[in-house]
């Protein structure tokens, strides 16, 4: 999972072009907000409804990527982290729930935020009109992103029960094989594309970078729908 294992390779590349994306997303009050305790509830529970949100398109996205896949370990791969969008971090959500004073009810009732749409129609948008190497680099920023937001804050821990479980979800193991899973594959097809396709492939990955930057702001201003 370290991006700097093998500099020529194709992850190692796209993780230079967002490294200033990650350093801002671990500077922001957000997630030092969960290290420290200092996270309002009302925060940290607009972001859990708005990541149920997302979750339900992503899944949707790890679908039409499998669909195009090279080959059926491939499909198979992202097939079952599809399910897996449900049975574990969805789980999660479910567990977090009723300490922040909502239900599923209350949930499926939250609107869904501007930058939550915004990013999900992004991913849906790339990974259906996109080649297969474009809906992978779109789906890849949520994987490594969050694998290395929770490897950096796992280390710092949490004062707050709530919090800690969040980071320890995907600072742990067995998420980091997940994802090593993901980066394999994605070295394993950047030799084969040409220049234009490689170039399209990153301009995906970079802007969903910022979009995850844009989730975790979004939650912590509690966006709403200005009209």
């Amino acid at each position: 999972m370290n991006p700097a294992a093998n500099p020529q390779s194709w992850s190692a590349r796209l993780w230079e072009a967002i490294d200033p994306t990650f350093t801002a997303i671990l500077a922001h009050p957000f997630l030092t907000g969960l290290t420290d305790g200092s996270l309002e509830d009302g925060a940290f529970a607009q972001y859990v409804a708005q990541d149920a949100h997302y979750l339900r398109d992503y899944a949707r996205a790890l679908t039409v990527v499998a669909a195009k896949a090279p080959t059926l370990a491939d499909t198979a791969m992202f097939s079952r982290h599809a399910a897996e969008v449900f049975d574990v971090e969805l789980g999660l959500h479910n567990e977090l729930l009723p300490e922040l004073g909502l239900d599923v009810e209350a949930l499926d009732a939250t609107p869904v935020a501007p930058t939550t749409q915004a990013y999900t129609s992004y991913l849906l948008a790339a990974a259906y009109s996109g080649s297969f190497a474009e809906g992978l680099a779109a789906v890849l920023p949520c994987y490594w992103i969050y694998a290395r937001v929770g490897a950096a804050l796992v280390k710092r821990g949490s004062p707050d029960g709530r919090y800690q479980r969040w980071i320890d979800s995907y600072g742990g193991e067995e998420f980091a094989a997940t994802v090593a899973e993901v980066l394999e594959l994605t070295d394993r097809v950047g030799p084969t594309l040409g220049g234009a396709d490689e170039a399209a492939a990153q301009a995906h990955f970079v802007v969903t970078s910022k979009y995850e930057w844009m989730f975790f702001d979004a939650a912590y201003r509690r966006e709403q729908w200005p009209v």
